[in-house]
């Protein structure tokens, strides 16, 4: 039996006006819940479902790393609905612009989709598309959330220290975290399916942690970050001129780190 009182109902009260149809699940155990998701689209289930898993066995991150988690220590949960923006650049940084503005302040967002508290990982974002089929295209929106500072045996491997929400907000366990950031996600999105990613370019920039800093790249591309533009590419000011990355597949640090 769950430890955990997740908030469902509130959840599913104030995002099913936006989303018909829409469903809350909390599992206790699943492999990830983006692979979950995917499944169910895959399988002819479009209905919009956000769903929660206390543990995921084997959850993913950008170019396939693994995502850990424990139970009470992070926050793991995936959404899916029905999408059909203009463009699709730039809707991992829309998520991020919402993670950070409806958890705290000081929250930074490193390009393209993780969540950043002084200088260490605190979460990931994970988008991927299912279609079109009979309903249309579906986005599965995936995010990991650590609650607590992982345990140095959870961070080994890890290419960055890990943070915890709870140095900035103490008080703060997953079920309240998850309410905090499930109807403005599903705003967010529906709003970047409207007006794309220039609608949250100048929000984004209030929290760009390459902003301004020296960069080096996976490619061998060293420069300054120079921001987004409003199709969410990284503009790195380099020896050769200004560059825009726009490859999830190009790994950006921010140098000497």
């Amino acid at each position: 039996m769950s430890v955990i009182k997740w908030p469902a109902e509130a959840i599913w009260e104030a995002v099913a006006p936006l989303l018909p149809g829409f469903t809350v699940e909390v599992l206790p155990e699943i492999d990830s819940t983006s692979s979950e998701l995917m499944r169910r689209l895959r399988a002819g289930q479009p209905e919009p479902t956000l769903l929660v898993a206390e543990r995921q066995t084997a959850g993913r991150g950008r170019l396939g790393r693994d995502w850990k988690s424990a139970v009470g220590d992070s926050l793991t949960f995936s959404l899916s609905l029905p999408l059909a923006p203009a463009d699709w650049s730039g809707l991992s940084l829309a998520v991020g612009v919402s993670v950070a503005e409806s958890l705290h302040p000081d929250l930074q967002l490193k390009w393209p989709n993780d969540v950043w508290l002084e200088g260490r990982k605190l979460g990931g974002i994970l988008i991927e598309t299912a279609g079109p089929g009979s309903t249309g295209r579906h986005v599965v929106i995936g995010i990991g959330i650590n609650i607590a500072v992982p345990s140095a045996d959870a961070a080994q491997g890890l290419s960055t220290p890990p943070a915890g929400l709870r140095e900035r907000l103490p008080g703060i366990d997953a079920a309240t975290t998850l309410l905090q950031l499930a109807e403005p996600l599903v705003r967010n999105v529906l709003l970047f399916e409207q007006h794309g990613f220039a609608a949250f370019q100048t929000r984004f920039a209030r929290h760009d942690l390459l902003l301004n800093r020296p960069l080096r790249l996976s490619n061998g591309v060293e420069g300054i970050g120079r921001g987004v533009d409003a199709g969410g590419a990284l503009q790195v000011m380099t020896s050769e001129g200004l560059q825009a990355i726009t490859s999830a597949e190009v790994s950006v640090r921010p140098a000497g780190d």
